[in-house]
Formats: C-alpha cells, sequence, structure tokens
C-alpha cells in the first residue's frame, strides 16, 4: 500500500467517525429533547364530585360527548366551509336548515333547555339575568345573573333534571368541561368531574381533558362528556356574524372539531359525537331602544329589557303606554304570549313583555348614576327565531348509535335530550316539571329508530 492511498484511508476512517460520533451526538440530543418534554398535557383544575364507580349496567353503555359552539349560527359551516363539521353531518346526521333554540335565544336559557329537554319557563333560566318576584317575597335572594358566581352555583334557582344528574342518578358517571348549570347541585346531583368556568383555559387543552378522562379506567370513566366552546360567539358580539374575525373564528372552531374526532377514534370506544349550539346571530342596530321613553316606568324594577311591575295596576298601565309606541316591539302581558313562544308561565320573565321586531337592542332604562351610555355590541341574538332565521342554531353528530346520512329539517332543542338519554340507556325523569321534548322527533336519526328498551341503568345504581 503506498503511503497516500495509506493516508487517505486513515483519513476517510477519521471522516467517517467524525461523521458517526455527530450522527449519534445528535440523536443523543434528539433523545433527551423528547424525554424532556411532557408527555401529557397540563392537568386541569378538575371538581370532584363523590359519588361511586359506573354501575355493571353503565360500563356496558355507549359514550356521548356534547360539544357546544356557543353563537354557531347555522349557516355557519356551508357558509365558510367548516369541512370537519360537515363530514361529521355526512358521516351521520344533520340539519342544514339548523335547529331551532328555546326563546329567549340567549347563552344560559338554551343551554339549560338543551339539557334538561325544557323549555326556559320551566326550567327557570329565563335570561342570561332576571329577577325572582317570588323569591323576593320569601326573603331569598332575588337576582339571578351569569355573572354572579353564588347565584349560578346555587342549584335552587335551576328546575328538571340535567343529562348529567339523570345519568348520575342511574349509576353512570359524567364530566362536564364547562355547561351552564354543572357547577351547582341540581336534580340532588353534580357531575362526577366538572370545572368552574374559565374561559381562558386553551381550546386545545379541553379536547385533552376530554380524552384524559376517556382513557380512565372503565369503573370511573365518564360515559357523558360536555365540552364547551366561545369563539363564535365573542367573535360575532365584537365584530358581526360577517366579519373576517368572525369567519376565523368559524375555521379555528372547525379545526378543533377536526382534532376532537381523531382523538375520540383513537381511544377505541363506541363514542357518539354531538355537535351543537345554543343559538345564531345577527348584525345589532346601533341604537338602542329605550322603554321609559315611551313608558313611565315607576313602580317598576328592571333587568336589560326585563319588566318587573309592584302592582297589577302598574303593570296594566306600562302594558297600556308601550302597546302601541313603536314598530321596534310588541308588547304583550305576560299570560298573553303567543303559545309558539312557550315564555308564558314563569313571573320571572317580568310583565309585561316586550319582544323585538327586529334585530334592535331593546333595554328597559339607559344607565343612572353618570354611568357611560355605550351603544350596543354590533351583533347580538336572543330574539324570536320564529321570526328570524339568523336565531337557529346548528346541530350535527355522528357515532356508532347514529344512522348515516340522515337529514333533520328543524327542530327544537328541547328534543335533543330524550335522544341523548336513549343512546345512552338512560330512563327518563318521572319527576315535574315533564319533558317538553319528545324522542319520536328524532327517532329516526338513531339506528335502531329509538325503538330498543332503553336499559334501566338505575336497577344497578351505586
Amino acid at each position: 500500500m503506498s503511503h497516500s492511498v495509506a493516508t487517505q484511508e486513515r483519513t476517510s476512517v477519521r471522516i467517517s467517525t467524525r461523521f458517526l460520533l455527530a450522527v449519534a451526538s445528535l440523536l443523543f440530543l434528539a433523545a433527551l429533547s423528547l424525554t424532556a418534554q411532557p408527555t401529557t398535557a397540563p392537568a386541569l383544575p378538575i371538581l370532584h364530585s363523590d359519588h361511586g364507580p359506573n354501575s355493571v349496567a353503565a360500563q356496558r353503555a355507549p359514550y356521548v360527548v356534547l360539544v357546544s359552539l356557543d353563537g354557531f349560527r347555522w349557516d355557519y359551516a356551508a357558509r365558510d366551509h367548516a369541512e370537519n363539521l360537515l363530514r361529521l353531518g355526512r358521516d351521520g346526521v344533520w340539519a342544514p336548515d339548523g335547529m331551532l333554540p328555546s326563546y329567549p335565544s340567549l347563552t344560559f336559557p338554551n343551554h339549560l333547555s338543551l339539557i334538561t329537554g325544557l323549555y326556559p319557563e320551566h326550567h327557570g333560566i329565563v335570561a342570561n339575568s332576571f329577577l325572582d318576584p317570588a323569591r323576593a317575597a320569601a326573603g331569598k335572594p332575588d337576582a339571578y345573573s351569569i355573572r354572579d358566581q353564588q347565584a349560578v352555583t346555587d342549584g335552587s334557582w335551576y328546575s328538571g333534571v340535567p343529562l348529567w344528574s339523570l345519568a348520575e342518578s342511574q349509576g353512570m358517571r359524567t364530566a362536564c368541561l364547562f355547561w351552564p348549570g354543572s357547577e351547582a347541585k341540581i336534580a340532588s346531583e353534580r357531575p362526577s368531574e366538572y370545572l368552574r368556568f374559565d374561559d381562558h383555559i386553551d381550546e386545545s387543552l379541553r379536547v385533552d381533558q376530554v380524552v384524559r378522562w376517556l382513557r380512565e379506567p372503565p369503573a370511573t370513566r365518564p360515559h357523558f362528556i360536555t365540552v364547551y366552546f366561545s369563539d363564535a360567539d365573542h367573535a360575532g358580539h365584537a365584530y358581526g356574524p360577517d366579519a373576517p374575525q368572525t369567519r376565523a373564528a368559524i375555521h379555528h372552531l372547525d379545526q378543533l372539531i377536526g382534532q376532537l374526532r381523531h382523538a375520540l377514534a383513537a381511544t377505541g370506544l363506541p363514542i357518539d359525537l354531538v355537535v351543537v349550539s345554543d343559538h345564531g346571530m345577527v348584525q345589532t342596530d346601533d341604537k338602542w331602544v329605550t322603554l321609559s321613553d315611551y313608558a313611565d316606568l315607576t313602580g317598576f324594577q328592571t333587568d336589560g329589557p326585563l319588566l318587573y311591575g309592584n302592582t297589577e295596576a302598574d303593570r296594566q298601565r306600562v302594558y297600556d303606554q308601550l302597546k302601541h309606541a313603536s314598530d321596534k316591539f310588541q308588547v304583550y302581558r305576560l299570560r298573553n304570549l303567543p303559545a309558539a313562544l312557550h315564555f308564558n308561565q314563569n313571573p320571572r320573565a317580568g310583565d309585561p313583555v316586550v319582544i323585538p321586531t327586529g334585530p334592535y337592542a331593546i333595554r328597559a332604562r339607559a344607565p343612572q348614576g353618570g354611568k357611560p351610555d355605550r351603544p350596543p355590541v354590533v351583533g347580538s341574538h336572543g330574539y324570536n327565531p320564529l321570526t328570524m332565521p339568523q336565531m337557529k342554531a346548528s346541530f350535527f353528530a355522528a357515532g356508532p348509535e347514529i344512522r348515516p346520512g340522515s337529514r333533520v329539517a328543524p327542530f327544537e332543542n328541547v328534543n335533543l335530550y330524550p335522544w341523548i338519554a336513549h343512546m345512552l340507556g338512560l330512563s327518563l325523569p318521572l319527576a315535574a316539571p315533564p319533558l317538553d321534548g319528545k324522542l319520536n322527533i328524532l327517532s329516526g336519526t338513531l339506528r335502531d329508530n329509538g325503538e330498543t328498551a332503553a336499559p334501566r341503568a338505575q336497577e344497578q345504581a351505586h
């Protein structure tokens, strides 16, 4: 071997050795980096109720994950090509012309209607904030507001049996990652696991938490889970339903649904994914309609647009003053509200009751005491869904219990309650008030047509 050839070979060996060492170092650093990463998402501040394990019957039941996209109007998905939602509907069931929210088309009333199968006049949450004359007469706190943590978590404000309470009473564990009412003890129950509402929790962490629950052992794994996202509602209020910011929120939520669906499939569990919204959104008229400009509200307490007269004479007087005052609203005595609104039985709604005729921002009084008088929000809701189609909500669902390729005409959201209860194999509550929702409205979307007898899980209850 010549000196030059040997030198070349030694040089080649040195280069190869350096290369292999460099590769090994890179692999080591990569492995070190991977081991330094957290293997699971950060734990959320979960609260726990003192419930036992799933009953034997509950462990055999399928799973339902119920997702709320607050303010996601019925036409957003098709309008903005939300492909994951549209695919969910194609794979299962979709309401292409929307789902009808209960009146008023507001967040808390409709989340309670979805979860109890009752109209607001029956479950009691008639607005996002309101007064209760009966509680006032009994010396109890009489003002409810979604911003009042003490009221929101006080179960005495709520009637009906939420789906999580129904399931827990029949030996089935549940979990709520936000849903109005889930922090209160209603019908003697809370979810097995739930969180205090915190809208700052990252949406991807919410998806991770749902999956974490579904990976628990069978004895503790919740079979009914709720999760809530608010992006579309926030954007719609701030910028209006047609704004680029709202369209961006729609696409972000659609990506989250795709992420969630992929993660649910990876569990290998029989999971029905149900995605709904509580109401729609419309561009709001930019001027306030102030009722005190048309009527003398002496003798009235007010909350937003709600009117609470101290005497029957006061109530009739203000009704007479308002009934022909403006084409921007109609006014009714509570008992005479149109039956189709299902809103004429609960004094919490006030009396008289003012119903907007268009996207008008109605209030009883202007701010007092030097408080600033800000203009209405750009986008709003709360209006009559029977006369304003922009109020209609969304409905998509797919899973092993659901007949693929189903389409449904607009239906009232209270009908989801018996439909989900049937999928979970739960017996419906017998206590008053009776359900407003009916299984036969959506039974044709189920593989068993709603005919298979639901197992009585309470026979195995803990």
